[in-house]
């Protein structure tokens, strides 16, 4: 699948496949921040991830997850983890951010 207008809406009518992978990576609580969900996206914008995942799950686990989001929908991908946000921005971070 290839997303090919960044918002949204076009992402949760793929929520259960983005889900599934997820889980796969015991991901939970999948928010959407960034321009995404500012609406703001344009074709160069990456889809920034917001999860909750086990502090025992490696980063490996966290790049395979990235990989593996960015190979289905086909643009780049962040995924950050809520409990490790960088100290600035998490409040902007955890404000703008919109369940899947």
């Amino acid at each position: 699948m290839i997303i090919t207008h960044l918002n949204l809406t076009n992402l949760r009518q793929h929520k259960a496949e983005i889900l599934a992978v997820c889980q796969k990576y015991h991901a939970s609580n999948v928010r959407v921040f960034g321009s995404v969900a500012r609406n703001e996206a344009t074709e160069t914008s990456d889809i920034d991830f917001l999860v909750d995942m086990p502090k025992s799950q490696s980063i490996l686990r966290r790049v395979h997850l990235k990989l593996d989001l960015e190979e289905m929908l086909g643009c780049p991908v962040d995924v950050a983890r809520a409990d490790n946000l960088p100290e600035l921005i998490a409040e902007q971070i955890l404000q703008e951010a919109c369940p899947l």
